[in-house]
């Protein structure tokens, strides 16, 4: 099945709110809110880009490398988050990079909005008054469209990301359909989605999957989807879900 980024943002839509797109270059974001956040949502991502930018440009690493570097306890909080997560997970700093600047605009945007959802390249902040379901995309599976994740109300805000070796532009070395990582902290869920997700080549690698995703503190939960076969840990509720119901709602 094609990647189709209109379509796939159907994930992100959310019944009751008002949805936009905010997009500066490459940072290309859809947001959910109880009105048109567009102009503040466009703010916080050039302050999202202009610190990310300012970084690279002073540490050149930070962009390039696929390993962790060193700490830097003097960066920006976004930039400190991106170095922790990376440190944790074992990849480069850029693989946290859409998880990050996801928590960095919506929370940015609680102040306009009790309410939002924002998506990044499949990478989702959370923070709803009421239970949302999470439909997972993945790909040419079988099972892309049919399970969804169900988040209580009480446990937002929160994180889901989710990386693939099958579906979208974003480096992977696996070959995973989907790994989605729930967590507090969307920088490492981020990582923690793109490092396990190197390690799934086909569906008899999610058992060891899990056991990393075990092995990292502060994730609350993953599934990981390839071909026809699926594996969940921790605080994660699967649903069964109907097309029609696929989004997040």
């Amino acid at each position: 099945m094609p990647y189709d980024h209109r379509a796939y943002r159907s994930y992100s839509a959310s019944k009751g709110l008002v949805s936009c797109t905010a997009c500066v270059q490459e940072t290309d974001l859809f947001i959910s809110a109880r009105s048109d956040v567009t102009q503040q949502a466009m703010s916080a991502i050039e302050d999202a880009r202009a610190v990310l930018g300012e970084y690279i440009l002073r540490r050149p690493g930070f962009k390039t490398s696929l390993e962790p570097i060193a700490a830097d306890p003097l960066a920006h909080a976004l930039i400190q988050e991106m170095l922790e997560a990376s440190r944790t997970c074992s990849v480069g700093p850029m693989a946290a990079v859409a998880g990050a600047v996801a928590e960095f605009v919506g929370r940015a945007l609680l102040e306009y909005s009790p309410e939002i959802i924002v998506e990044n390249g499949g990478d989702l902040f959370l923070c709803a008054d009421r239970e949302l379901t999470i439909g997972i995309f993945a790909g040419p599976s079988p099972l892309s469209e049919k399970i969804g994740i169900l988040i209580p109300a009480r446990d937002m805000p929160l994180s889901l990301c989710t990386s693939s070796g099958t579906v979208g532009p974003s480096l992977s070395f696996g070959r995973a359909d989907a790994v989605c990582v729930r967590s507090r902290s969307a920088a490492l869920a981020d990582a923690a989605a793109t490092a396990i997700g190197n390690l799934i080549k086909n569906a008899a690698d999610i058992a060891a999957g899990i056991e990393a995703a075990r092995s990292i503190s502060l994730l609350d939960g993953i599934v990981i989807i390839k071909d026809d076969q699926i594996g969940a840990w921790g605080d994660i509720e699967l649903v069964a879900l109907e097309r029609a119901d696929a989004a997040v709602r």
